[in-house]
């Protein structure tokens, strides 16, 4: 006999939360907002919809169904099954968060009030939507994999320098072909969804000639952001786009960083003489459309 499907829902702590933990009191919340120029109104109001949404999730679960919930926080420790139906309530950056815990599960994103670019169904569509998860979107995923085994997946883009920001160096090559010596503020290697995103925002600054990936195209991008050239280092090499391709990045530095999605806590650390291997992932996001 097989097991009921299991729907799991996602949410992170709303900023009521994180301000009440911070400040102990409403009282002392609503000062703090009060003098940055914001309402206690608008954080509460953001609340209740979030906790709503959620409620109406909640109840669209069939009653013989099995069931699971986790905060953003805590999905490095949650175990998701094969079987399991995703249901992510909250902002478009939250199934960024899950996707690299993710294999091959339905994911649907619900918005508890404007729709985005990846949380796109209303609260009460969740009835519908856990019973016919066939329809999906294929979201591209970049990985890196370190030459000690490490490995980083990200749906928006990797982000490879400094932790303190300062000057990252390295050597860069794209396939087998030779390596360039650089010095700059880091790389960075992007997806389609993420071409929306801080990737579009380089590819615009510099007016690239590069055609940003589709979401669903197994095609990467990356740009070398602010690159500089010395008697050592040079910047022929600062975009591109990966395919069948790996890029490749021998650090020369003492120490890098890598992280996707923003998460600068969750991080691959690179020593001097590492080398860092970017390809599009084999396995991508299901999105329900």
């Amino acid at each position: 006999m097989s097991l009921a499907p299991r729907v799991v829902l996602v949410h992170r702590r709303t900023e009521l939360d994180e301000l009440l933990a911070r400040h102990g009191t409403r009282g002392q919340a609503e000062f703090f907002l009060r003098t940055r120029g914001r309402d206690l109104a608008e954080v509460t109001e953001a609340d209740a919809a979030l906790r709503a949404a959620l409620k109406t999730a909640s109840a669209a679960i069939p009653l013989d169904w099995r069931r699971g919930e986790v905060e953003r926080a805590d999905l490095d420790r949650f175990l998701f099954t094969p079987e399991d139906i995703v249901v992510v309530v909250g902002q478009d950056g939250l199934i960024a968060n899950v996707a690299k815990y993710l294999d091959g599960q339905p994911v649907i994103g619900v918005t508890p009030a404007r729709p985005g670019v990846l949380v796109k169904h209303p609260p009460h569509a969740v009835a519908d939507l856990v019973r016919s998860t066939g329809d999906v979107e294929h979201r591209t995923m970049a990985e890196l994999t370190a030459d000690d085994g490490q490995r980083l997946l990200a749906l928006n883009e990797i982000y490879l320098g400094h932790a303190g920001h300062q000057t990252a160096r390295y050597r860069l090559g794209v396939g087998g072909g030779p390596r360039e010596r650089q010095a700059s503020s880091g790389i960075l290697v992007g997806t389609g969804t993420g071409a929306t995103g801080w990737c579009g925002s380089v590819w615009r600054e510099r007016r690239s000639g590069l055609r940003l990936p589709a979401p669903g195209e197994a095609r990467l991008v990356w740009f070398v952001r602010e690159a500089w050239p010395s008697p050592t280092t040079g910047t022929e090499h600062t975009e591109g786009e990966l395919t069948g391709t790996p890029l490749t990045v021998e650090v020369e530095s003492d120490r890098l960083v890598a992280f996707g999605d923003g998460l600068e806590a969750d991080t691959v650390a690179l020593t001097r003489g590492q080398t860092a291997t970017f390809v599009p992932a084999a396995k991508t996001v299901h999105l329900v459309r």
